[in-house]
């Protein structure tokens, strides 16, 4: 499904680059794997090959798409009135589905969140690892370094937010 050099998306992961295609034994299984490296948190994953669908691999987003995005940080919703713990799990999946624009909501849902009150410690983290998942993914599409990615998200959240 995929080839080396590909740039592609790994929900919780973040987007990075195909760089080898390897044949690697565990538990006595011989299994080829993706080993893809994302240059943002710096590592290499090795994601199993036939497993594309189930993970929710995907090619990175266009810039169209990116402008789907960017409208999704600033434009408001209607606000959830759940649990927190039933909001982190609908979180959760929004952010494993490995849409952008979902990941962009439960982004822009908890900024607007902690902007009343103080978010919890599973919240502060979920939103900090989705601004990175996501800023992983800007540097790809938009061919800008990490700092860029920040201030241009910065940017856009000011957008919709205010100062």
């Amino acid at each position: 499904m995929f080839n080396i050099g590909d740039k592609i998306f790994y929900p919780m992961h973040g987007a990075g680059v195909i760089e080898a295609i390897e044949e690697k034994e565990f538990t006595g299984k011989k299994q080829l794997y993706y080993v893809m490296k994302i240059p943002t948190q710096n590592m290499n994953v090795m994601i199993p090959k036939g497993k594309e669908d189930k993970l929710n691999l995907r090619k990175i987003v266009d810039s169209d798409k990116l402008q789907e995005m960017q409208t999704a940080l600033t434009t408001d919703d209607d606000e959830l009135n759940v649990h927190p713990n039933q909001r982190h799990r609908l979180y959760m999946e929004k952010i494993k589905s490995g849409d952008i624009i979902e990941e962009a909501k439960v982004i822009r849902d908890l900024t607007k969140i902690s902007r009343t009150k103080s978010l919890g410690t599973a919240d502060k983290n979920m939103l900090s690892n989705a601004q990175q998942v996501l800023i992983s993914e800007l540097v790809m599409v938009k061919e800008i370094d990490e700092n860029k990615a920040h201030e241009f998200l910065d940017e856009v959240m000011k957008q919709g937010f205010g100062a």
